[in-house]
């Protein structure tokens, strides 16, 4: 969005004309806002709509909430090497060129010092490389309208975590009174699915699941329905289904 708002400093006449009234349309337009795939002259709109129309700024923090979580199951990456280069040569192509003349320069003598260290160093210097990261199981669970509710992680140990995310109120999500929420592996193959345990209900506390107990894998489906308190009695699933997804590796190509 830091483009959006560069758009509106560079503004001089912004106009509300074009936004959508209905609030259907609203709502998917702020959530395009969000996502920053709308053009120039319609994300200026809807920045001036947000400091006027309380509408617009509700529907922009509610798509903003939902699609928060989301963000930590995006891999880094690293632009080109070369982007900076061709956005200077665009600004400056004269003085670019003298530029990159002194950093081939630069980078030469960089190359022979660069080289006499790691002919210093030798093979030591393998022991200090920190060792890449590996894949991270995980998921998050969502309802029937795509919002999500709680993180699934695996730690290093097999130990599984279940970590409650705010929803888009602000609060938990919280069972009627005599029911619990309880949770399940749906295993591919599997005749039934596993029970794992109950979500507790405290704020910010966590549950997790020793790796002893089960063994998570890729494509294992994680459900959570509404069962009566303490548990589902007949040790399957007796309740509809508040939240659900599916356990992937994320963090390294696999």
């Amino acid at each position: 969005m830091s483009g959006h708002r560069a758009a509106i400093q560079a503004s001089t006449g912004p106009s509300l004309a074009g936004l959508p009234t209905d609030s259907a349309q609203r709502s998917a337009m702020a959530a395009e806002y969000v996502l920053g795939t709308l053009d120039t002259a319609t994300a200026t709109r809807v920045v001036v709509a947000l400091a006027a129309d309380p509408a617009w700024r509700a529907d922009v923090t509610t798509w903003e909430a939902r699609l928060a979580p989301i963000a930590i199951l995006a891999r880094p990456e690293s632009p080109p090497p070369n982007v900076w280069d061709r956005v200077e040569a665009r600004i400056a192509p004269a003085e670019v060129l003298k530029l990159r003349r002194r950093r081939q320069l630069g980078w030469l003598w960089l190359g022979w010092a660069v080289i006499a260290t790691i002919g210093v160093i030798g093979l030591a210097a393998f022991a200090f490389f920190p060792k890449p990261e590996p894949p991270r199981l995980m998921t998050v669970l969502g309802n029937d309208r795509n919002l999500p509710g709680v993180l699934v992680e695996i730690d290093p140990r097999g130990n599984m975590r279940f970590t409650w995310l705010p929803a888009t109120t602000g609060r938990q999500l919280q069972s009627p009174a005599g029911r619990a929420f309880h949770v399940w592996a749906v295993v591919p193959g599997a005749a039934a699915p596993t029970s794992l345990a109950v979500l507790p209900h405290e704020p910010g506390r966590q549950l997790v699941i020793p790796g002893g107990r089960f063994q998570p894998n890729a494509d294992v489906v994680i459900q959570v329905t509404l069962e009566p308190e303490g548990g589902s009695p007949t040790g399957v699933p007796t309740g509809p289904i508040i939240l659900i997804g599916r356990l992937g590796y994320v963090g390294a190509d696999i």
